[in-house]
């Protein structure tokens, strides 16, 4: 059966996930949208709980006349096909490799950060306060499919954290790549970098409770957080190889 009415409840709902993290927070249910972010879901294991599709596209899912399907999507007239599947938060962040985001605003980044760890075989990303929804439209876009991939949890602060942690400052501490690499980790080969704001970085409360400081050296005054974690997790990675 074809759903024809843009008040059918269901179409309703999905508005709400896409628009309001309220209405995420609340069901604990987010929309994911487009043909390569259903796979990388399927390819994952995950199960959505509704799944729609266009009607005469031959895809999986509910049939919705495309109109309305894209009335319901953020993607507008291009959308073929999406889905809804409840978050998934793991009971704490794990180790060998985490990333710990700490007041970074903007979804955009938090997506692409979680693409990077899965890149660099990252074990989890911790959220802490101030950090953007990954479950948001946007940030799951941007994470092209990692948000399905690599395990997500929540932190208050470094305390949460496992292993060394390593703290991200611009213009501070030991050089990524540089003296930092020879050091030994002071707890276990567990490592956490921790990754702050786009403008303001890290609260020094924060980088009061880090094991290391470090910095990538470049000429400018910094990078944003996405390209800054990139950076940094292929040096983290690249250090524990050389080990």
């Amino acid at each position: 059966m074809t759903i024809t009415s843009s008040h059918n409840q269901h179409l309703k709902e999905i508005r709400k996930l896409r628009m309001r993290r309220r209405e995420r927070d609340k069901t604990a249910r987010f929309v994911a949208e487009g043909e390569d972010l259903l796979a990388a879901a399927d390819h994952a294991g995950w199960q959505p709980l509704e799944r729609y599709a266009a009607a005469g596209s031959g895809l999986e899912g509910t049939e919705v006349e495309p109109k309305l399907l894209a009335q319901a999507s953020g993607l507008a007239s291009g959308t073929k096909t999406l889905a809804v599947y409840e978050e998934r938060w793991a009971e704490k962040s794990a180790g060998p490799l985490c990333v710990y985001l700490h007041g970074v605003h903007d979804p955009g980044n938090v997506g692409a950060i979680l693409r990077s760890a899965e890149a660099f075989g990252a074990s989890s990303v911790a959220i802490g306060p101030g950090t953007a929804d990954p479950y948001s439209p946007k940030a799951v876009r941007a994470s092209m499919g990692a948000i399905f991939a690599v395990p997500v949890a929540r932190a208050s602060g470094p305390s949460d954290l496992p292993g060394q942690t390593i703290a991200l400052v611009a213009h501070d501490g030991e050089p990524l790549g540089g003296g930092l690499a020879q050091q030994k980790p002071t707890i276990s080969p567990i490592r956490t970098l921790m990754i702050g704001a786009e403008r303001e970085g890290l609260p020094e409360a924060v980088t009061a409770q880090a094991d290391v400081i470090a910095h990538i050296p470049i000429r400018t005054h910094s990078l944003n957080a996405a390209m800054a974690a990139t950076v940094a997790l292929y040096e983290v990675t690249r250090m524990a190889r050389a080990r």
